[in-house]
């Protein structure tokens, strides 16, 4: 049985610095006094809490000044450079890895593409990429805060543990365990959708938003959900399964095992697939096993009558989705990332044509500004959330 939490005086104050410090971030420069105005918090306590903030590295004295009737004091700003965190995206076929600031200023980056590998050798490549980053010139002695892995895959974010990575043939792996023991430093390891989200929400077109969704379409489908500023979760960490949706009453009665129903018709891979069974007679054996779905949507804008018959359909599967996600949670945005979300261009506008009228509001759906980057910005989130005693807090009405 679970009861409500309750507030001790140092989980106060730690609520307290996590806001005082996302107003920084935010509006930098900004004063004290603003800053207690703003969030109706006395002045003495804003200045101890930013007191502590500068001698963390998260907070720094900007030029400008202000006056409060006694003496001038500085302005402060976010300390984007104080720190540095290592990010990396551990996809089923490529590995994407950046150190950058807290401010999301990348300075440099190693991307692993078809890496090919299973079990430990997913893991020794992936370690691999993190030994290359921390040996990185470009580091100039700052030190790293801490590292942050996106796993594709069912994962118990507080212990770190991958449930089940079907790409990655992980199951019941410590991957956090096994990272803190090589590097004695902070790790953070979660969904790499769920850090995609979190990346929109603070880096890219999620910004000033509270309720997002990212929807990312590559090998699998799968989204990353955002409620009043939070992850949302689920009672199982499997929120945002959304490759496993039915798109229609076809799928009724099938078995779908590691690749959802959804996922079998809408993803990279599931377009390829249909792609192939269309081409069949059509192509060379060589030619349908290298088709990838960049060259349906490619043929399609070449005016391929059988790409466009396979796009349509496409937009048809992923608008229904859409759509359920929109008047499940009424999202302020729903952010299309991934592979497949490169070709935006013929998916956004079609779908929210399927959608007007079916639903009650149309949502506003636009391509990830951030694309390969979206998961390295939301581990770099993750890692500052996880090593400051960061607080999102919800008052009920």
């Amino acid at each position: 049985m679970s009861y409500p939490l309750t507030i001790a005086a140092s989980a106060m104050r730690d609520i307290n610095r996590s806001a005082i410090l996302e107003i920084i971030r935010r509006e930098s420069p900004i004063s004290r006094t603003a800053i207690a105005k703003t969030l109706d918090v006395s002045l003495p306590t804003v200045m101890r809490i930013v007191d502590d903030l500068v001698e963390d590295g998260f907070v720094r004295l900007q030029g400008g000044t202000e006056w409060s009737g006694g003496r001038r004091r500085p302005l402060l700003e976010f300390n984007a450079d104080g720190h540095m965190v290592l990010g990396v995206d551990m996809g089923g076929t490529k590995i994407y890895g950046a150190l950058s600031n807290l401010g999301g200023k990348v300075i440099d980056e190693l991307n692993i593409g078809r890496h090919g590998t299973q079990g430990d050798d997913s893991y020794a490549t992936l370690t691999t990429l993190i030994d290359t980053l921390l040996a990185s010139p470009r580091l100039e002695g700052r030190s790293v805060r801490g590292i942050g892995v996106g796993v594709p895959g069912i994962t118990l974010h507080k212990e770190g543990l991958i449930k089940w990575a079907n790409a990655l043939n992980w199951k019941d792996f410590p991957l956090k365990a096994k990272l803190t023991e090589r590097y004695q430093m902070p790790i953070t390891v979660d969904n790499d959708v769920n850090l995609a989200a979190l990346g929109e929400l603070w880096f890219g077109a999620g910004q000033n938003c509270q309720n997002i969704i990212l929807i990312a379409i590559g090998t699998g489908i799968g989204a990353g959900i955002i409620i009043d500023g939070a992850l949302y979760r689920g009672s199982h960490e499997a929120s945002g399964e959304i490759g496993a949706m039915l798109p229609g009453s076809e799928f009724l009665g099938k078995s779908y095992l590691d690749f959802g129903a959804l996922e079998s018709v809408a993803s990279g891979t599931g377009i390829a697939e249909r792609a192939r069974v269309v081409l069949k007679s059509r192509r060379s054996p060589a030619d349908l096993e290298g088709l990838a779905s960049e060259d349906v949507f490619d043929a399609a804008r070449q005016g391929q009558k059988w790409a466009w018959n396979l796009i349509n359909e496409t937009v048809d599967y992923l608008a229904v989705s859409i759509a359920n996600l929109t008047v499940s949670f009424d999202p302020d945005l729903i952010v299309l990332g991934g592979g497949v979300a490169r070709s935006g261009d013929l998916l956004v506008g079609p779908i929210l044509q399927r959608m007007e009228g079916a639903i009650p509001i149309l949502p506003k759906l636009v391509v990830s500004s951030l694309g390969l980057r979206a998961g390295v910005m939301g581990a770099i989130t993750n890692v500052l959330h996880n090593t400051s005693n960061f607080y999102v807090v919800h008052k009920l009405s």
